[in-house]
């Protein structure tokens, strides 16, 4: 008991640190770019707004993309570590659900059929919209008797991302006019948003959060396989069935906000569990907040590597993510 709540007692300090550390990035991210300001400013532009450039730049840039690499940060992370324990996979992230390319599909098919009177913020329903589709497509074939068999849900979501993917190409291909928007939002970026396009999802993200956070416990008890999950009274249907909606809520909502941002979800619950071990009362919360400090920090270096120009977070997280894929695929064949 004494060990477990000094165990306990560090990671609420982690969670602490963590949590500061956020703070830390998210004032690194309003601060510095092509413009660099002082704490002072980000007051002024609210306390006493004048309509000034800077102010302008901070209030409808700066904080914006801040609040947004945080908020998708966070809810790819823990997507990523429900579908881990969902698909018994750990390399599973959002795009085994061919969340990214349903979102993108259907982002494409609007730009071809509406053009440019297709605003950022009908993009984001069209997003959520083609992310969920995709996922319940992936759900009703990956479905087996009795719940979702692990294999088949990432064989059905692998066939469905490549379906998703070769229809988006082709569209482009016959409508050229819609490549460069596509493209600007199939490579992943929290640049040009607004808060209201936060606001349209936050409320899908919370779901989503909380979802998985009342099932910690059940997704435990999961990840010691279906014989002793179901040896201790529980009903995988209906946990698998939850995980699956709070996956979508989480993913669907990020997707839409920011693009198709890889690897997040992949990277973080690995680095997490060097800190919380495979405890998902834990891993959850940890794995939201290094999640939110990882995109924020990858946004705010993706606009200082280029001055004055920005590479898209979506670039910089692949930058991140592929040597960390070949790193955990590389140790998993030599265990």
């Amino acid at each position: 008991m004494t060990v477990w709540m000094e165990g306990g007692n560090r990671k609420v300090a982690g969670l602490a640190v963590g949590a500061l550390l956020l703070l830390v990035g998210m004032a690194c991210s309003l601060l510095f770019g092509v413009h660099t300001y002082k704490l002072a400013d980000i007051w002024t532009a609210y306390a006493r707004f004048d309509g000034s450039n800077e102010q302008l730049i901070l209030r409808t840039s700066r904080v914006p993309r801040t609040l947004i690499a945080a908020a998708v940060g966070a809810s790819l992370a823990v997507a990523g570590a429900v579908m881990q324990v969902l698909t018994r996979n750990p390399l599973a992230s959002p795009s085994v659900f061919g969340i990214n390319s349903g979102a993108s599909l259907m982002i494409v098919v609007g730009l071809t059929a509406f053009g440019s009177s297709m605003t950022m913020g009908s993009m984001v329903w069209t997003a959520f919209l083609g992310a969920a589709a995709a996922a319940v497509c992936v759900f009703a074939l990956g479905a087996g008797g009795g719940g979702f068999e692990p294999i088949r849900l990432t064989l059905a979501g692998a066939s469905i991302a490549a379906f998703a993917s070769s229809v988006t190409s082709g569209l482009i291909l016959l409508n050229k006019q819609s490549l460069d928007a596509a493209l600007l939002w199939m490579i992943g970026s929290v640049s040009g948003r607004k808060l209201d396009h936060l606001m349209i999802v936050l409320p899908y993200m919370a779901a989503g959060l909380l979802i998985a956070l009342l099932l910690s416990g059940s997704l435990n008890v999961m990840a010691l396989g279906d014989d002793n999950a179901r040896s201790l009274g529980q009903r995988l249907g209906l946990v698998r069935a939850l995980s699956a909606a709070a996956v979508v809520l989480l993913a669907g909502s990020a997707v839409a906000a920011a693009g198709p941002i890889a690897f997040v979800g992949l990277v973080v619950p690995h680095l997490c569990r060097h800190l919380t071990g495979s405890d998902h009362r834990w891993l959850l919360p940890y794995c939201a907040l290094t999640g939110a400090i990882l995109l924020v920090a990858a946004d705010t270096a993706s606009r200082l590597i280029l001055l004055p120009k920005e590479v898209p977070v979506g670039v910089a997280m692949a930058l991140i993510g592929v040597p960390f894929l070949i790193r955990v695929a590389r140790g998993r064949r030599h265990d």
